[in-house]
């Protein structure tokens, strides 16, 4: 029978039903050292991680499905037995695919003799790089209605836009 004022001496509770309770006279096997209550299991108490009494509560896991799954914990390193990729992958933008072709409407030949300028139909991930060995001034790009991107190709005055236009047969 349970009474109260009496404290367990192994779990430091009033209410215990461990055989431990007593008035403090339990005898000890040998080779046990003289402790008492909570001590038994360090400063800290039993299942306690913070320093000064009151252990913290653990966050409690959302549950999201019905049924339990056991978790798996085996993970291997991967060990291939053939590599899943032949050959490296090639650039699909190289300095090749960033022009498709030049504009050759009337208004694009009007921007070669008056502006110095150049126009292109170039790739759509395509930046603003250099191409056929010339310094560009500068370069502004607007995507067409059609889904295709055009750039226009300002030349520096060292170069001439039509001299280049004839050398890349546009004209």
């Amino acid at each position: 029978m349970l009474v109260e004022g009496d404290q367990c001496l192994f779990c430091n509770l009033d209410l215990c039903r461990c055989s431990m309770k007593g008035d403090g006279n339990v005898e000890k096997p040998k080779g046990v050292k003289e402790t008492v209550g909570a001590y038994a299991f360090g400063k800290r108490g039993f299942g306690s991680s913070n320093g000064g009494g009151q252990s913290k509560m653990k966050a409690k896991k959302i549950r999201t499905s019905v049924t339990f799954h056991r978790p798996k914990t085996l993970k291997k390193d991967r060990n291939p037995k053939y590599p899943r990729i032949s050959a490296p992958p090639r650039n699909k933008l190289d300095h090749y695919q960033i022009l498709k072709f030049p504009l050759t409407t009337e208004s694009a030949m009007k921007k070669i003799e008056d502006n110095n300028t150049l126009v292109f139909i170039v790739d759509l991930r395509a930046d603003k790089n250099k191409m056929y060995d010339i310094q560009a001034k500068k370069v502004n790009t607007l995507i067409r209605l059609n889904g295709t991107k055009k750039a226009y190709v300002r030349l520096t005055p060292y170069y001439d836009a039509l001299d280049l236009a004839k050398k890349i047969s546009i004209i």
